[in-house]
């Protein structure tokens, strides 16, 4: 029996399946029964953050790949510029969106404190641009062509395609915006507090593995 192995998953590997099948010491191949199993994030990938030109590349491709290619380069943008998990990002309504001061309230999830942020001009206009083409009056900001927000999993087939057009050497997945936004902070140098307040952190050991990797940190001279 032969076995399909996607294109966008090169990183599962086949193994038994011990829950079914032959669970005895055959050593025949066809008296088991098989699975894709998911490897440790480490064993695919050696960091789980973007640069910030990494994640320029990823919206630039992301751009140009699909039908919705405006949409998918802003829902990259937005979770990248406010450390969005995947469910956070599609959550968001127009309503969040304070146009006059330029804020946008994010609510976090995993009983995370929420926080009203600043969006950048060029997030902003790109937002404006999205509502304005938006057929469908739905009240959320990345949604289907259905009018319905968006699923987890589009997001994340459209991630893992966006990452094949950039030509990036290692799969991705949407959570590794999230980590890209907290590695930015750091390396600029900004509070531990105050990247844990902007990515809404309960424990202030999720925030420390991110200034634990800034730049800069170990740059000294040996005299």
């Amino acid at each position: 029996m032969s076995f399909y192995k996607p294109k966008s998953r090169p990183h599962l590997t086949l193994v038994p399946d011990l829950k079914r099948g032959d669970t005895s010491n055959s050593k025949s191949e066809s008296s088991k029964e098989w699975k894709l199993k998911r490897p440790k994030n480490e064993d695919v990938r050696s960091r789980e953050y973007l640069r910030p030109d990494e994640v320029e590349r990823l919206i630039n491709a992301a751009k140009s790949s699909g039908r919705h290619g405006s949409r998918d380069a802003m829902l990259i943008l937005t979770s990248y510029r406010h450390g969005l998990r995947v469910s956070e990002a599609l959550a968001l309504r127009w309503s969040d969106i304070d146009w006059d001061s330029a804020h946008i309230y994010v609510k976090r999830l995993k009983g995370g404190n929420a926080s009203n942020q600043f969006i950048d001009g060029d997030e902003l206009r790109g937002l404006r641009k999205l509502k304005r083409d938006a057929k469908d009056k739905s009240p959320w900001i990345f949604m289907s062509e259905r009018g319905a927000p968006l699923t987890g999993d589009t997001v994340r087939k459209m991630i893992t395609r966006a990452g094949e057009v950039a030509e990036f050497d290692f799969p991705l997945h949407p959570h590794m915006l999230r980590h890209s936004c907290g590695y930015y902070l750091a390396s600029k140098g900004y509070d531990t507090r105050l990247i844990q307040d902007y990515l809404g952190h309960k424990n202030i050991q999720h925030t420390v593995k991110y200034t634990q990797l800034a730049p800069g940190r170990f740059d000294f001279s040996w005299d």
